[in-house]
């Protein structure tokens, strides 16, 4: 049965680092959820965090990294985020915002629109282009999930 909940599931899972909506859409298709709205609330969800991450992620992780408790996990957030700007540098040269949209939208592990972003703000990277270019690649990672979790599901779906 399609809830409101069910949407609400998909929405809070896009916005979990990591996950993001690689994990919603799947969810979504999984329990039948209606499509086009589970896209936009995935997309939407993906994309909350995206201005937050890149105008203070760098500021926090920088301040807590010394902190007691929360250093070891600070550091490394911060490790993954200069690693993914060196990897779209080298990779990029003046294509770094087409590397960006790249990036976020590939769907594997350690990309996505947090750890893009976060590259975007270690790197310095003009704010409106890489929201434009995380969500483009956000809206590449949702057709190749969707796709793939189609193909997936329709498989499923065959074999009974």
């Amino acid at each position: 049965m399609k809830t409101l909940w069910h949407y609400i599931i998909v929405f809070l899972i896009s916005m979990v680092p990591l996950i993001e909506l690689r994990g919603a859409i799947p969810y979504a298709v999984g329990f039948g959820l209606d499509i086009v709205p589970a896209i936009i609330i995935s997309v939407l969800g993906n994309m909350i965090p995206v201005p937050f991450i890149f105008l203070f992620a760098r500021k926090v992780l920088l301040w807590g990294k010394d902190k007691k408790i929360i250093g070891g996990f600070f550091t490394w957030c911060l490790e993954k985020g200069e690693k993914g700007g060196r990897k779209l540098e080298a990779k990029a040269g003046r294509g770094l915002y087409w590397a960006l949209l790249l990036f976020v939208g590939i769907p594997v592990p350690g990309t996505g629109a947090w750890t893009g972003t976060l590259a975007a703000s270690i790197l310095n990277m003009d704010f409106k282009k890489s929201v434009l270019f995380v969500l483009l690649g956000v809206l590449l990672a949702g057709t190749i999930m969707l796709a793939a979790s189609l193909g997936v599901f329709g498989a499923i779906q065959l074999v009974k």
